[in-house]
């Protein structure tokens, strides 16, 4: 019972001890992270405010203010570990040698955050304009570090990895595009009469663009119709609609002034059996 006693009052005094040398230690430590904490939130609002001057992507600017921030708590942790009295060379070298198992470990991770860094300052795309890009399309809603969000028409997002992008063919539309539309008449319509129609449309309706100017042009000879092309521009967003808009008035118009829209011809013959394999024996004949 007193080995007991005694146990516990030499554990309570190495405790007593220990919180009398180390404690304060500790606590300027503590005191030193929270004043970086809050220090590297002050240089970040700083710098943010001076990077808006610059014609910076956001991204780009949100990335540097992140990297100042690690930077100013690094710094302050650093100093906290000396006021400890840690050595730090052997720390570092731990740190490297864990860093590297976890970059091992963490491949796809890392190859994402190289491919964000590529994306953010070569800028390809920037955030709003419309792109196609490993079989999907959509308008770029934002771009981080590990990913690209893009967003459809049909209110859905879709998130690709940046590897999935870096290295691959991408067609950026920007904020317009291009319709293509095809309309057939026939061999004996007038010609400048339908061009001059069509050119009209295109002006009467609000979406489609007059800068850059719509094409409109004879396109192609099918055996059955002459092709016109109409590929006038719309705003990204009024795609679909204007697509919708412009077909119904060329179809609308040709038929208000009789312009022929034909359609493929098939000649089909009922050949009695008995005809036929007469024909057959004649052939072998």
């Amino acid at each position: 019972m007193n080995d007991q006693l005694g146990n516990l009052e030499h554990a309570q005094r190495v405790i007593i001890d220990s919180a009398i040398q180390f404690g304060p230690k500790v606590l300027v430590a503590i005191l030193i992270l929270v004043a970086g904490f809050y220090v590297g939130r002050w240089v970040g609002r700083m710098a943010d405010g001076g990077l808006q001057k610059f014609p910076l992507e956001a991204p780009v600017r949100e990335l540097l203010v992140r990297v100042l921030r690690v930077i100013v708590l690094a710094l302050f942790a650093i100093m906290a570990l000396q006021n400890l009295g840690v050595e730090l060379l052997p720390l570092i070298a731990g740190l490297g040698v864990a860093g590297a198992g976890i970059a091992l470990a963490m491949q796809g991770v890392l190859s994402n955050l190289v491919a964000g860094l590529t994306i953010i300052f070569t800028r390809p795309f920037r955030v709003g304009e419309y792109i196609s890009i490993v079989g999907e399309e959509g308008r770029v809603e934002n771009v981080s570090l590990f990913s690209t969000v893009l967003s459809h028409t049909d209110r859905s997002q879709l998130v690709i990895p940046n590897r999935k992008i870096v290295g691959e063919i991408l067609h950026n539309y920007g904020n317009i595009r291009q319709l293509d539309i095809r309309a057939r008449v026939a061999y004996d319509t007038n010609l400048d009469e339908t061009l001059a129609i069509v050119r009209n449309i295109l002006q009467a309706n609000p979406l489609a663009l007059q800068e850059p100017v719509p094409v409109v042009t004879v396109d192609n000879l099918a055996p059955y119709s002459v092709d016109i092309a109409v590929k006038p521009w719309v705003c990204v967003p009024d795609y679909i609609q204007a697509n919708s808009e412009i077909n119904k008035a060329i179809v609308e118009a040709f038929r208000s002034r009789d312009i022929v829209i034909p359609t493929a011809l098939y000649d089909t013959r009922m050949v009695d059996a008995e005809d036929k394999h007469a024909a057959e024996e004649g052939r072998e004949d």
